[in-house]
């Protein structure tokens, strides 16, 4: 157990309130920026949304990434909706659903951004006035973890002018450049609650014909990011057979420890972080947060780093797997957006797109299921519906449904058009041929 100096223990105890204290001292505050998905505080946002009722504080603009329940439940609601503009950079479940139940579908305001950019946006193009995330607990060197969430929160923490951080013994404590002196710390809030889990649901066929195909395209000693999704989970899922492989992944998921446990990944064969498993954010059930916890051979770096195309290219034989909302027929893939409305966000993924493909032997995947609305409706389509491009058609490389896969590199638009219909569901290629004949694209 560490023992903490008298020193360390006094200059902590200083910087101690309690949530509604240390909400107090940012009542001049007009830009609030949250630690991302598990890094979010409970405790900071409920007291937060009291003193915004009361107008003790506020009114806020709010910056974020992956808003949780409990963000929904204080901050997300009706009533402060005079008294906070939320600004997340990519939207969740809880987002959407603060969304519909908002009477302007304008209250949220989203903000477009690649994650590897999230921090400088967050410093450079805001004011970054305030910073909540939640902590692991110090150590005897005075140091507390951002544990799960590296990603935008190790910039911001060292740019913001005011740092509140909640300490939670569930929080994992994790290597890399996930450390803050309490010297770089303004208020300490103490709440112990156990972090979000994101437990995923089991694969469908579908997704398992899909993974298989991407997993034949996977070899020994590859190093490998995987998105979220049932495609990426199952891919994981069917790599057991597979030697030396490596991670340098946006995303550290439960479907990673397995195959770390059994060796089957050890990064031996990394051209770079070699042994190492590079995440930036992680999130997934109580075993997986247990598993991170003082785990030397995990390390988390920002999202400006571990994101950043020309340090993933570094890693021979990178492969990237994502998932995707649609494809149009010349290749343009949407991956955040549904109509007219913001889904969820650009994220890592054409970080990883241009990252992967740019290695040597590098390979990027896009994963899609065929059709939408239970088979009622194409995802492979003439036009992207909603004009949201996520990765632009020079980007993409392999795109995978249950039908087959296809390798866009080099294939003229009439070539990409017959090929995707040719991997598009059997019931709507017809209508898909004769589309791409009355918009020219053969």
């Amino acid at each position: 157990m560490d023992v903490i100096s008298p020193e360390l223990k006094a200059l902590y105890l200083k910087r101690r309130l309690l949530p509604p204290e240390a909400v107090q001292t940012i009542a001049s505050c007009r830009n609030l920026i949250l630690g991302m998905s598990a890094a979010q505080p409970p405790a900071l946002m409920a007291a937060t949304a009291d003193a915004l009722k009361d107008r003790l504080i506020g009114p806020l603009a709010l910056y974020y990434l992956h808003g949780t329940e409990s963000l929904r439940q204080t901050l997300l609601v009706p009533e402060l909706a005079d008294r906070i503009t939320p600004r997340p950079l990519f939207l969740s479940h809880a987002d959407r659903a603060a969304i519909a139940h908002s009477a302007s579908p304008n209250w949220i305001e989203f903000v477009p951004a690649m994650l590897h950019q999230a921090g400088r946006l967050l410093t450079e193009h805001i004011d970054p006035e305030c910073f909540f995330v939640t902590v692991s607990p110090m150590d005897r060197h005075g140091y507390f973890s951002l544990g799960t969430n590296a990603d935008y929160g190790a910039s911001v923490i060292r740019k913001a002018k005011k740092v509140i951080v909640e300490v939670n013994r569930y929080m994992p404590r994790t290597f890399g450049e996930c450390s803050v002196h309490i010297s770089e710390v303004d208020h300490i809030v103490e709440h112990d609650q156990p972090l979000i889990e994101a437990t995923p649901n089991p694969p469908t066929d579908v997704d398992l014909k899909i993974a298989e195909q991407i997993v034949q395209r996977i070899d020994d000693g590859d190093t490998l990011q995987i998105g979220v999704g049932g495609v990426p989970n199952a891919v994981l899922a069917g790599l057991s057979n597979h030697r030396n492989l490596g991670l340098h992944s946006e995303l550290f998921s439960p479907a990673m420890v397995p195959l770390i446990q059994s060796g089957v990944m050890n990064g031996r064969r990394k051209s770079w972080m070699q042994h190492k498993h590079v995440f930036t954010f992680a999130l997934g059930d109580r075993a997986l947060y247990d598993f991170l916890d003082d785990n030397p051979a995990i390390v988390g770096y920002p999202a400006s780093w571990v994101n950043n195309p020309d340090i993933i290219r570094l890693n021979d034989n990178m492969v990237s797997v994502n998932s995707a909302l649609e494809i149009d027929l010349t290749g343009q893939v949407n991956s955040e957006q549904l109509g007219d409305r913001p889904f969820s966000g650009s994220g890592g993924q054409l970080d990883f797109v241009r990252g992967a493909y740019s290695a040597r032997n590098g390979r990027s995947f896009i994963a899609l299921r065929s059709t939408a609305k239970s088979g009622k409706v194409s995802r492979v389509v003439p036009r992207l519906l909603g004009g949201t491009v996520t990765d632009p058609r020079n980007d993409v490389q392999f795109v995978v449904t249950e039908h087959g896969c296809v390798n866009l590199k080099g294939l003229s638009i009439p070539q990409r058009a017959r090929a995707l219909i040719d991997i598009a569901a059997p019931e709507f290629r017809d209508t898909l041929m004769h589309e791409a004949m009355a918009i020219g694209l053969v």
